[in-house]
């Protein structure tokens, strides 16, 4: 027994001698100071046993780097009274002159005559160390945002730098308020716009797969809700604990995004310009209205580019210029607008006609149409037009503005959401304002776009690309009209486009703009089935169309409700559940119950107005849609056939915050 202990003293003594990291002995007397040095500690910092534990001074306090000797001390010193394991980072200097971060872990104990001993066990953190230095020093120095995280499905945040932070606006967290920090942190998709986040899930896979780092512009959604533009680069690395995760490095170039969106608007509305009478701007963010540009009204002028109030702006102009008989039915297209969130129910541009009183007391007619800027700024836009012979009037000013102002489509939607204009110079043309998608119809890349917006580039070469033959230019150029046709990809069908060119001044050295609209009437996102006269539209945002029109929905609540029952798939949703998401804050009780009988009998009352009341089976208060009645992008998207493949482009019911769910597992799959 006794050589048993005896063995196990000896194996302790060699784990404490070589195999404990760092280990030795205090006690903490006036004053504190080491008593058993371990080989181990020896090799790690150089120094002998007796340099460290000398009888007379403490020769490891000797090794504690200066500027870490205060607060080693107050650690020491915290051991005297109290049986406790606490833990210090520190350095010290090794004998050859070197620098080591250490991590500290001291427990101490009291013994049977009243001593406090500790016993330490040193981590060498300097590796660990220096890569944070590395990451602080970018912090500091460079006005970098930094992110890493890990490669799982749902990816979530290890280490976010105090200008990241700043950028993604988290607020102060308050006693008894939501961490937005943290629960950002648990998912890194709730930072990107939902439109977006299937990209990103592709660039994030394309990273992991190909092992490859990816740079460029991406969109973020701040915790405010407001959108902030990066440019950056993400890579995959292997962590110090050797796992695997991304890591991100990020500028902030919001404000230049905002300055080249505004003078890309500028250039687009003075495009505008040659072609409107007048121009007012609709901020939606803001609530406001602004007369922007035009002639020919002294009382418009007064108010020239003054905000005012939504509502009480336009009921301003409405009723000074407008014709008295015309005014409600402007109104009450003003109020589609406002319902409507800048986008018609068709995913057309709403045009209306009307009249107007002139300062001389003459009444004109107008065209106007309202077009969508992004999500939260739209412009309308009228011009005065001949009520005797419209066309013989346009065809002399050699420009077709009945046509353009008759069948321009929403700009947002051409060319598969597109959106252009041009500015033709001599034989050099221009881009004033245009998408992505519009870039690639013409055939160049970004970097080869950009340059063009600045200097231009010679027309016959502009359009070698994208197959519109030169005779066809020349004509547009001559005529201020011209037709020709491309195929769509999103629609998978040839589309007609027509080109309006404004009148050539006879300074030839004067600027002309192109503007390009679709002649087909029907909507891109359309796509009646044999099946049904019904198709509903749920990527992006929700409609339903009957016989390729759209629904006018008079409650948003019914077409709400419409749209819940379309993402239950068929199944029967009861009123509870509805009144759940309808109002989310709200619980069901008889004031709600009642809320939404009025609701679903409003459903009713349409869906029989369009002749389409067999859509929807309602059994003892619960209610289903019947989907072998309707045709449906989401029913086609998960039914796995190879034609609908394309359908998903990352975004699901964007009216709607609830359908989040839906679109989670669609960006899963």
């Amino acid at each position: 027994m006794g050589d048993i202990m005896e063995n196990m003293i000896e194996n302790t003594e060699e784990i404490l001698e070589n195999h404990i990291s760092g280990f030795h002995k205090y006690v903490f007397e006036t004053p504190a100071r080491v008593t058993y040095v371990s080989k181990n500690l020896c090799d790690m910092t150089g120094f002998s046993k007796d340099e460290l534990s000398d009888e007379k001074e403490d020769g490891y306090v000797l090794l504690i780097y200066p500027d870490d000797k205060g607060k080693y001390c107050s650690f020491i010193n915290s051991f005297a009274d109290k049986e406790q394991t606490a833990t210090l980072q520190y350095r010290i200097v090794k004998k050859d002159g070197t620098l080591l971060y250490v991590k500290d872990t001291v427990v101490s104990k009291k013994t049977e005559d009243g001593k406090i001993i500790g016993y330490s066990v040193l981590s060498d953190i300097t590796e660990l160390k220096k890569e944070n230095e590395s990451l602080r020093f970018l912090n500091d120095t460079v006005p970098c945002g930094i992110i890493r995280f890990t490669c799982e499905k749902q990816p979530r945040v290890t280490y976010i730098n105090d200008r990241m932070q700043k950028m993604l606006r988290f607020p102060e967290v308050k006693a008894g308020e939501m961490d937005y920090e943290e629960i950002y942190k648990d998912n890194i998709y709730l930072i990107i716009p939902i439109e977006d986040r299937r990209r990103f899930h592709h660039l994030l896979k394309h990273v992991y797969s190909k092992d490859e780092s990816i740079a460029g512009e991406i969109t973020i959604l701040r915790c405010d809700g407001t959108k902030a533009y990066l440019y950056g680069w993400v890579s995959k690395r292997v962590n110090e604990h050797g796992q695997e995760e991304f890591q991100s490095v990020c500028m902030d170039i919001t404000e230049k995004y905002r300055m080249k969106k505004e003078n890309e608007k500028d250039r687009y509305i003075s495009a505008l310009a040659e072609v409107y009478d007048k121009i007012f701007e609709y901020n939606f963010l803001n609530n406001t209205v602004r007369y922007m540009y035009g002639h020919g009204f002294d009382v418009l002028r007064q108010i020239k580019n003054i905000p005012m109030q939504l509502k009480d702006g336009t009921e301003h102009w409405i009723d000074t210029i407008v014709f008295e008989e015309d005014r409600d039915s402007v109104r009450m297209y003003f109020e589609k607008i406002y319902q409507s969130n800048l986008r018609s129910e068709s995913g057309e541009l709403p045009q209306i006609k009307f009249r107007a009183v002139s300062r001389h007391g003459d009444i004109d007619t107008y065209m106007g149409i309202f077009i969508a800027m992004d999500e939260s700024v739209g412009l309308f836009c009228c011009r005065a037009i001949s009520s005797e012979n419209e066309t013989d009037s346009l065809r002399n000013e050699n420009i077709s503005l009945r046509t353009m102002n008759e069948s321009m489509h929403d700009l947002v939607m051409r060319f598969s959401e597109g959106l252009v204009a041009f500015e033709i110079k001599g034989n050099y043309v221009k881009p004033l304002y245009s998408s992505e998608n519009v870039r690639r119809f013409f055939g160049y890349s970004k970097e080869e776009w950009i340059p063009m917006t600045e200097k231009g580039q010679p027309l016959e070469q502009f359009i070698s690309k994208c197959g519109i033959k030169y005779e066809t230019v020349q004509k547009l150029l001559e005529e201020n009209e011209a037709e020709f046709t491309y195929f769509d990809i999103k629609s998978n069908a040839e589309r007609r486009i027509k080109a309006i060119c404004s009148r050539k001044l006879e300074d030839s050295d004067a600027p002309r703009y192109v503007m390009l609209h679709n002649l087909d009437n029907r909507s891109y996102d359309v796509k009646p089935t044999e099946k049904s006269r019904v198709y509903i539209r749920t990527f992006g945002y929700f409609d339903v169309f009957v016989d390729g029109k759209p629904i006018l929905f008079r409650n948003k609540k019914s077409k709400e409700l419409f749209a819940l029952l379309v993402d239950r798939r068929g199944g029967f949703v009861s009123s509870e559940e509805a009144i759940s998401f309808l109002w989310e804050d709200e619980e069901a009780n008889s004031v709600t119950l009642a809320r939404y009988r009025k609701v679903a009998l409003r459903l009713k009352n349409i869906l029989e107005e369009y002749g389409i009341s067999d859509t929807v089976e309602a059994i003892d208060g619960k209610r289903r849609i019947v989907t072998e009645k309707v045709g449906c992008d989401l029913y086609e998207y998960l039914s796995d056939s190879e034609k609908y493949a394309q359908l998903f482009k990352g975004s699901y019911l964007t009216n709607y915050s609830w359908g989040e769910v839906t679109l989670g597992e669609l960006l899963g799959n």
